[in-house]
């Protein structure tokens, strides 16, 4: 019965997203126009190839943007290394995440954008590339993908699958929850990054028996490489940044920079030789930062201009994507942003724990908040949560208290260690037992 009243609801869904689907291609030609989709590739959007398919086994990867995107990186590199025959295709949706992903996968891998969730769409993608298995990332669950994908045949596993607090209330309503109750039921594999969220699944009656917890991706921070030129740039930043005190706020979010620059106004008052890093989601909203700085007659530097550290320069904003890791290679202190405003849902801590850096975060962390806790339980100095008004307090301490702030430098890399040791390793185990041997069958 319940399946039944899925199948109905996933048929009106299907029915108005075809229906729409004019109105929605004006839109991705609207986006193209305003450069907000690849404007040679764009097409892929649509469900238009723009490279042939190998033959032989092919896996699926989807993630929505870049931190779902990175997270990826490492399982495929595994699949790669442990099963060589299979060619392994990545889509994402975001042309930011994009730019930066490209140059991290391996060469071997096809890298496309997603199709939109349109019948005819998605129809046309998996006709072409006829993926034996799909992994979607996180919280990519789109009706009319995994609807189509199961019509055809193909296993579909969720990779560190999570379900924010809203979406799952959107989701329980009771019209809706017969069609994520189908949804869930097409899937071969479910590996929640927490156990709250496996729960969260269950309530939406995915079986148990296809849940596994296997630990959260977002500890497993792949290497890469760093070209000479940037890795030469870098260098003689580090220079530039030698005797100063230096924090840096990650991830920030519009609004955030005035929690930010505020603390950083109160830290100069008793550290004069400060340099405040400012690293915003979007490189766009890094160039407003310091147009609006350098208006109010406060020496800035840009790192899309070029710009070096003068003695007489104390902020220095980052407006690029992809080099937040190198960065938290550079400082000692990183504010973590998105969690400072209410609603906000945080960003991922585990970066700069790796680099060693002594972490801070607000408040509002979203569902990074089993990620806080996670580092907390194994060492309560790896993490510190502020407020925006006790920021410049929490910060000056570090600045002032050598043994404090050695002591969270040290706790976070450990709370990382102990958190990260094997979980691509047992996500591989997983994978190896209900998707890859099976591919061994299919001829």
């Amino acid at each position: 019965m319940a399946s039944k009243r899925g199948e109905t609801v996933y048929k009106i869904y299907r029915a108005l997203t075809q229906g729409i689907s004019p109105l929605v291609r004006l839109h991705l030609q609207w986006r193209r126009f305003r450069r907000r989709e690849h404007p040679l590739r764009w097409r892929e959007r649509l469900g238009v190839p723009s490279a042939p398919r190998p033959t032989g086994h092919l896996i699926w990867f989807h993630a929505v943007s870049l931190g779902e995107g990175l997270a990826a990186i490492p399982v495929i590199k595994c699949c790669l290394e442990r099963r060589p025959d299979v060619t392994v295709l990545m889509t994402t949706t975001t042309t930011s995440a994009f730019e930066v992903i490209k140059n991290r996968l391996p060469s071997n891998v096809i890298y496309q954008f997603a199709p939109l969730d349109i019948p005819s769409t998605v129809d046309a993608f998996l006709q072409h590339w006829r993926p034996n298995a799909v992994m979607l990332m996180e919280s990519e669950l789109w009706p009319n993908l995994i609807m189509c994908a199961a019509r055809n045949g193909i296993a579909m596993t969720l990779l560190n699958g999570r379900m924010s607090t809203k979406s799952f209330q959107n989701w329980s309503h009771p019209l809706i929850l017969p069609l994520i109750s189908l949804m869930l039921s097409k899937f071969s594999l479910i590996l929640p990054l927490s156990t709250i969220q496996g729960i969260r699944f269950q309530l939406l009656q995915a079986s148990p028996v296809i849940i596994n917890y296997s630990g959260d991706l977002k500890y497993a921070v792949a290497d890469f490489c760093v070209s000479e030129g940037k890795k030469k740039g870098l260098k003689e930043f580090e220079v530039q940044l030698s005797g100063r005190k230096v924090w840096m706020a990650s991830s920030v979010h519009k609004g955030e920079e005035e929690v930010f620059i505020g603390a950083h106004n109160m830290l100069k008052r008793n550290h004069a030789d400060i340099v405040t890093i400012i690293v915003p989601r979007q490189p766009q909203h890094g160039q407003d930062i310091a147009q609006k700085l350098q208006e109010e007659g406060i020496s800035v530097a840009l790192r899309s201009r070029g710009d070096n550290l003068t003695p007489e320069t104390s902020i220095y904003v980052v407006d690029s994507l992809g080099e937040l890791r190198e960065f938290y290679r550079l400082t000692p202190i990183a504010v973590i942003g998105g969690s400072f405003a209410v609603g906000s849902a945080g960003h991922n801590i585990s970066e700069a724990a790796a680099a060693g850096c002594a972490v801070l975060t607000g408040n509002h962390v979203g569902h990074f908040s089993h990620m806080v806790a996670e580092m907390q339980r194994v060492n309560p100095l790896s993490i510190l949560q502020v407020s925006g008004e006790k920021l410049a307090e929490a910060v000056n301490e570090l600045f002032g208290n050598v043994e404090i702030f050695e002591a969270r430098r040290l706790a976070a890399r450990q709370a990382y260690h102990a958190l990260s040791s094997g979980i691509v390793e047992n996500i591989w185990e997983v994978l190896q037992f209900h998707v890859f041997e099976k591919l061994n069958t299919e001829e």
